[in-house]
């Protein structure tokens, strides 16, 4: 991958990104500020340390990417989210918790649903691909442990880990809403031969 190539990887995601803020400020009812996403390679055992980093303080959501890519998102709730998103959306006047109630845990899931929705639309758009988000789910237990036991038997989820922090912004406060999206490597494999296609100077030329 040289570095044109890269950058129209983060751009294409920028895109997909800035669809997804916008459905989430629409339901949060806040400015949503969207940082460039990083892209990043990373080892499984890395990623594990990462997801051990950030289940031990937020509610886990996730979204699984299916069709001609397959990749999944992670999206990491603090009580912080629980806490304005139950105002917001719910009515409800809550402590900062990571011990949910159904109401809350299903308006997670259907937040998380939405992002991954307007993330894949146009990913799916753009790259001219037919993929679609399944279902989102709030993992119990050990996250890590699952994701361990997916990348140890399956050497083809070597993921490529794109690093995205969106934030809550308004006149008091920020609170950063970690998201992580990884594809494996068949499906980054697709993603540059879509790219490859396109007439760019360089082409053929990995950094």
């Amino acid at each position: 991958m040289n570095d044109l190539e890269r950058d129209i990887i983060r751009e294409i995601l920028n895109i997909g990104l800035a669809r997804a803020a916008d459905s989430f400020a629409a339901i949060a009812q806040e400015k949503v500020l969207l940082e460039v996403p990083s892209l990043e390679l990373v080892k499984p055992r890395d990623i594990l340390k990462m997801v051990n980093k950030y289940q031990a303080q937020h509610v886990v959501v996730q979204s699984d990417i299916k069709g001609d890519f397959n990749g999944t998102t992670l999206m990491f709730f603090s009580g912080q989210h629980v806490q304005r998103l139950s105002r917001v959306c719910l009515r409800q006047t809550v402590a900062e918790t990571l011990n949910l109630s159904e109401m809350q845990e299903s308006l997670l899931l259907e937040i998380s649903n939405i992002i991954t929705g307007a993330l894949v639309t146009q990913l799916a758009n753009i790259l001219k691909a037919k993929i679609y988000g399944a279902p989102p789910r709030a993992p119990k237990g050990d996250l890590a442990h699952a994701l361990d036991n997916l990348l140890l038997s399956h050497p083809q989820m070597q993921p490529l880990i794109f690093s995205v922090i969106t934030q809550f912004s308004d006149q008091n406060s920020n609170v950063e809403l970690p998201l992580m999206l990884f594809f494996d490597r068949l499906t980054f494999d697709k993603i540059l031969s879509i790219i490859r296609t396109y007439d760019l100077p360089g082409n053929g030329q990995p950094a």
